[in-house]
C-alpha cells in the first residue's frame, strides 16, 4: 500500500456510505450519483488494498477491515471541520458567542440585547444557554457569564453584578384571603422552589418563620420558570433580584417582606486568559458593565 494519503473524496463517499450503509442514500447525501459513490469506494479499496464493504445481493455491511477504518476517518473530517470553523471564526473578528445561564438569558439580557444589537450591526452575535461550566477549549465560544464564586482557574474573572435572594409573588397573593404581613403567613402559600440556585430552609431561618414547612411546593429547574410561576399568581418564589428587579418596577411582582439575603454567589464574565478579548468581544464587555450600573443606579431602592 502507498504512503499517501486516500483522495478526499473517497473517504468522504466511504464515511457516508459506511454510517447508512447504503450507496443509493450515501449519493443522496453526497448530491452525486450512486456510480459515483460506487467508483470512489472501488478505487479507495484498491488504494488500500483491502475490502472495506460485505455486499449482498440486497444489503451492504462494513467487512471488518471497514469497521476498523471507520473511526479514525470520522476522526478526521471532525478535526477537519473544527480546522475550517476556527478559520472561519478567525477571519471575521466580529463573530462573537456568549454562554450563558438560560435564566438570565431570558430574564435580562434577552431584554435588553436590542440595545446592543443596534449599537452594534455588524458583529454577528449569538447565544448559546447553558447550565453547565463552559470549557473554553472544546466548544466555541468567546465569552461566558457565569453565577458562581468568581474563581475559574485559567480565566479572566471579571465581576459584573452582585445578587440579594427574597421572596415574590403576584399583587393578587396580597388581595387574597391570606395576603401576605409576616413571613410566618407563607404557611398558607405555596412556596415555589429554584433548583441550586434559592434555599428556602435558609431564608425562613433568617426570617424567624420556623412554623413554615421549607420543603412544600415545586421545584423547577430554572429561576426562570420560578419567577413566571410567580407572576401567573401560583405562589411565592424566593428569587434572585437581578432576574425580577424589572417586575417589581412595573407592578408584576412584589416584594412582600424588607428581609433580603444576599447570595453567596454573583454574575462574572469570564473568557480564557490566553485568549485575548476580539474588539466585538470587549465592546460586549464594556456594555454589559454599563448596563449593569444603570440598573444598580435605576433599581437601587428594590
Amino acid at each position: 500500500m502507498s504512503s499517501r494519503t486516500p483522495p478526499l473524496g473517497a473517504l468522504r463517499s466511504f464515511r457516508a456510505a459506511a454510517h447508512c450503509l447504503s450507496f443509493t442514500i450515501a449519493a443522496e447525501e453526497l448530491h452525486v450519483t450512486q456510480a459515483a459513490v460506487s467508483h470512489q469506494i472501488k478505487s479507495l479499496e484498491e488504494f488500500l488494498n483491502v475490502s472495506l464493504f460485505v455486499r449482498g445481493n440486497r444489503s451492504l455491511a462494513l467487512s471488518e477491515s471497514g469497521e476498523r477504518f471507520l473511526p479514525y476517518v470520522d476522526q478526521m473530517f471532525n478535526v477537519l471541520d473544527q480546522g475550517l470553523a476556527q478559520m472561519v471564526d478567525a477571519s471575521n473578528p466580529d463573530t462573537l458567542t456568549v454562554s450563558l445561564l438560560p435564566s438570565f438569558a431570558s430574564r435580562w439580557l434577552v431584554p435588553r440585547l436590542g440595545l446592543f444589537l443596534k449599537a452594534h450591526p455588524d458583529i454577528d452575535f449569538r447565544l448559546a444557554p447553558s447550565r453547565g461550566m463552559t470549557n473554553f477549549q472544546d466548544e466555541d465560544i468567546d465569552l461566558a457569564i457565569r453565577y458562581g464564586s468568581g474563581t475559574y482557574p485559567g480565566l479572566v474573572s471579571i465581576h459584573l453584578m452582585d445578587e440579594d435572594i427574597f421572596p415574590v409573588c403576584s399583587p393578587s397573593i396580597m388581595e387574597s384571603a391570606h395576603p401576605l404581613r409576616m413571613p410566618e403567613d407563607l404557611e398558607h402559600h405555596v412556596l415555589l422552589h429554584d433548583d441550586g440556585h434559592g434555599d428556602w430552609r435558609q431564608w425562613l431561618v433568617v426570617a424567624g418563620a420556623d412554623k413554615v414547612d421549607p420543603d412544600k411546593g415545586p421545584v423547577y429547574t430554572d429561576s426562570a420558570m420560578a419567577v413566571q410561576s410567580a407572576i401567573e399568581g401560583d405562589g411565592v418564589a424566593l428569587a434572585r433580584s437581578q432576574l425580577v428587579k424589572k417586575d417589581i418596577a412595573r407592578g408584576q411582582l412584589i416584594k412582600p417582606f424588607e428581609i433580603s439575603q444576599p447570595s453567596n454567589f454573583s454574575y462574572y464574565i469570564v473568557y480564557p486568559s490566553d485568549h485575548p478579548p476580539t474588539a466585538a468581544t470587549q465592546a460586549f464587555i464594556t456594555w454589559l458593565q454599563q448596563q449593569a450600573l444603570s440598573d444598580h443606579l435605576k433599581y437601587q431602592n428594590i
